[in-house]
């Protein structure tokens, strides 16, 4: 039957062609343009017939399908509309399930939920690499244990552990030295003085206020930790 119905499309568009002559317009077109677009018109016809037929036959569970594509597309376009906002929820979810984790929000602060054993433990990016931080405003610096400026490719020399700090587990020294980048959620900032201890004298990298003294601001509110970059 779709054969047929090209067919005679094509038949009709033949005989219009015919009876007007070589030079005459066709339906207000050229007979070039005409012929182009009659065997156009009677190809798609016989695809599209094809098409219907065979949607015609499963005619519910293409329905189907075809309601779940839509839905499909329409959460896509949803979901790229509000990407910032999804973006947002999920840094929330992720917050409160990973404690540490920066939730950035739409103002640029950046928030720091406490962890189960009453401290703030920041994640953060130094020279690129993830590190994780105690916040410790009690640390005139940013200081790193060992082990993670060892793995930061900064090692000082013996010669160079020349300043005294204070920790939990007494008195020691360390070796300043200085990070590239430090990247707290959206807050980044260049070139932080940073301590190194020596091994064994901190379990934990610790936060201070070289990098905290940068910032616009810093609360703690609750069980948050609030960073406002400048």
């Amino acid at each position: 039957m779709r054969l047929v119905l090209g067919l005679v499309i094509l038949g009709g568009a033949l005989a219009l062609l015919l009876l007007s002559g070589d030079d005459r317009p066709v339906l207000g077109m050229d007979p070039d343009q005409f012929a182009q677009l009659a065997m156009a018109t009677g190809f798609l016809t016989v695809i599209v017939a094809g098409f219907w037929h065979q949607f015609r036959d499963r005619m519910g569970a293409n329905l189907t399908a075809l309601m779940a594509w839509g839905a499909l597309g329409a959460a896509l376009v949803a979901g790229y509309a509000y990407r910032d906002e999804a973006r947002r929820i999920g840094d929330r979810m992720l917050g409160a399930v990973r404690p540490g984790s920066a939730v950035v929000a739409s103002d640029g602060t950046v928030t720091i939920t406490r962890r189960a054993d009453g401290d703030f433990h920041v994640r953060a990016e130094v020279n690129g690499q993830a590190q994780g931080f105690q916040f410790d405003t009690g640390a005139s610096s940013v200081v790193l244990t060992a082990e993670s400026a060892a793995s930061l490719g900064i090692r000082p020399s013996a010669s160079e552990f020349s300043v005294r700090v204070s920790t939990a587990n007494g008195v020691t020294v360390a070796a300043p030295a200085f990070l590239d980048t430090l990247r707290v959620g959206d807050i980044v900032e260049r070139r932080v003085p940073a301590l190194v201890s020596r091994p064994g004298a901190l379990r934990e990298n610790l936060l201070g206020m070289s990098f905290l003294d940068r910032l616009a601001s810093f609360e703690v509110r609750g069980d948050r930790l609030i960073l406002r970059g400048r």
